[in-house]
This record gives C-alpha cells, sequence and structure tokens, in this order.
C-alpha cells in the first residue's frame, strides 16, 4: 500500500507547485504540454559510486510529486533502484531480466511504489549472466527498445508514462548499450572528485557509436555533479574544471553531499519521502524542474 504522499501544504508549495531554480520560481507543470511524448532517459556512467541510482530514485520521486507518469527500469544487477524504493526482493517475481530475455511483457514487470505516480521494474542479480543469454542473438541491443514498445498499447490502469529512466549498471556491456539504444537522452552523473573526469571521454566516445549504429536520434541530456561538499576545495575545482570542458551541457543544479540523501535508501524511500526540507530534496526538485526545461528545449517547444 502506498504511504502517505508528504506533499501537503507548505510542502506541496515545494513539491507540486513551484520549484525554485535559482533564479526565479518556475511552475514545472506548465513547462511541458500535456500531451508530450513518452521520454526515455538512460543514467549512464561506467564508474561506481557517482550516485546513478540514487539520481534515478530522486529524479524519478521529483518528476512525480510535479505531475509526471514515471517509470524507473533497474538494469543494474545489484537491484539497488529497486531496494530503494522498498521493493522487497521475494516479491520481484518478474524482473527486467525477464523481460530483456523474452519471457514477460514489461507491464507484468511493473511494480507500484510507495510513491504515487512512480512505478519500477525491478532487477535480480540474474541480469548479471543476460550478455551471455543473448550474445548471438539478432536483436540484441534493442531488447529494451522492444519491450519498451509495449507501453504504447493497452496502458495499464490507464497509465501512460510521460517519462522512463533507466538506471544503467557501472559498467559499457551489453545491458547499458540496450539502455543506449532504447533512450531518447543519456543523463550522466559525475561525482565531484578529482578523478571525475576519467572515464567520461570514454563514455562519450560510446555514446557517439551508439548513435551512429544503432540509435541515430541519441543525445547527452546532460550532466549532473553529484556529492559535491562546499567544505573542500577540491570539489569547487572540479565543478569549474568540468564545466569548462563539457559547457552547457552541465546543469546548473548540483547536488550536494547530504547525509540524509545517504540515509534515505536504508529505509526502502527516496530522500523526497524520508526527509523533503533537506538540502539533498530541494537539489533534487530543482534538477527536475532544469530536466523539464531542457526537455522543452529539446522538443523544440519555446521558452515562455
Amino acid at each position: 500500500m502506498p504511504v502517505l504522499w508528504p506533499f501537503s501544504g507548505r510542502n506541496a508549495a515545494l513539491a507540486d507547485s513551484k520549484v525554485m531554480d535559482g533564479r526565479e520560481e518556475t511552475d514545472a507543470r506548465a513547462v511541458m504540454p500535456a500531451t508530450a511524448p513518452r521520454r526515455v532517459l538512460a543514467l549512464a556512467n561506467q564508474k561506481g559510486g557517482v550516485g546513478k541510482t540514487t539520481t534515478a530514485i530522486n529524479l524519478g520521486t521529483a518528476l512525480a510529486a510535479i505531475g509526471e507518469q514515471v517509470l524507473i527500469v533497474d538494469l543494474d544487477p545489484q537491484g539497488n533502484a529497486s531496494t530503494g524504493l522498498g521493493i522487497d526482493r521475494k516479491s520481484r517475481r518478474r524482473s527486467t531480466y525477464d523481460v530483456l530475455i523474452g519471457e514477460a511483457g514489461l507491464r507484468e514487470a511493473i511494480h507500484e511504489t510507495a510513491v504515487p505516480r512512480l512505478h519500477i521494474v525491478p532487477s535480480t542479480m540474474d541480469l548479471s549472466g543476460l550478455e551471455l543469454e543473448i550474445a548471438q542473438e539478432r536483436d540484441r541491443a534493442y531488447r529494451l527498445r522492444n519491450a519498451l514498445a509495449a507501453l504504447d498499447y493497452a496502458p495499464a490502469a490507464g497509465v501512460a508514462y510521460s517519462y522512463v529512466l533507466v538506471d544503467c549498471p557501472p559498467s559499457l556491456n551489453l545491458v547499458t548499450v540496450n539502455a543506449m539504444a532504447a533512450a531518447n537522452a543519456i543523463l550522466v552523473p559525475l561525482q565531484c572528485e578529482f578523478f571525475a573526469l576519467e572515464g567520461l571521454s570514454q563514455l562519450l566516445k560510446t555514446v557517439e557509436q551508439v548513435r551512429q549504429t544503432l540509435n541515430p536520434g541519441l543525445t547527452i541530456h546532460g550532466i549532473v555533479l553529484t556529492m559535491f561538499d562546499a567544505r573542500n576545495n577540491l570539489s569547487g575545482q572540479v565543478v569549474a574544471d568540468v564545466r569548462e570542458f563539457m559547457g552547457s551541457k552541465v546543469y546548473d543544479t548540483v547536488i550536494p553531499r547530504n547525509v540524509r540523501v545517504s540515509e534515505a535508501p536504508s529505509y526502502g524511500k527516496p530522500v523526497l519521502v524520508y526527509d523533503l526540507k533537506c538540502v539533498g530534496s530541494e537539489a533534487y526538485l530543482r534538477l527536475a524542474t532544469e530536466v523539464i526545461q531542457r526537455e522543452r528545449a529539446l522538443m523544440g517547444h519555446p521558452a515562455n
């Protein structure tokens, strides 16, 4: 059963109506038209521990909080996104593994979460063997794209998802290629540490290869800087270096290092449910607004 959604009163004004973007208040629901097509964003970075899963969970929750219908697809065999949204391992009778090997349809594997308007397709350790099982199949790179096509037909209980967020594993393997082949754009979480740019060039090369061979429409949606520590001079230098290197591809929003963000998964909750008022929650709400604003630009809608 869903828990009580904590956005009421003053909280509702913050999360469901107007989110501060650092310059002015923006009605996030007015940024995209109600008839906008479903968008698939893959959260990818082959480096582990950069905040992919945390960003998938909390960006998904923030988008749901401002009225979007969101589906998270957990493609990491560790299944941390599923655990972080309170999906017990025993209840994962159907998972992304079953979907990608063709033993279940995508809608059969969807679980509701405690967050209204946020659903998830959970993952299990079985997914770690997927590459060996489908490596010889002709459609091996398009399994996820084909599975997502089922969302276009007979939406269950009237649900039509406006965003699908794909949480990729920390590697550039066939599972990640499936995510990129199915995605409209890539969102790259990047930790504010010394080695932040190490490996980013390889990820960008992989994205370019997928664009040329599998998915001509694939773009880099943006890079979100995570685990920023204002007390650490190195964090500030990393932010400056990444912005100089990647320019406008870097989101304005920076996700701070915050103990509440770290604690929330152990309770099976996004931080926006665990502690709406903490700085981490506020940052993810700003990021959600910024993502939708970029979506408007990518879809060719003029600014308000």
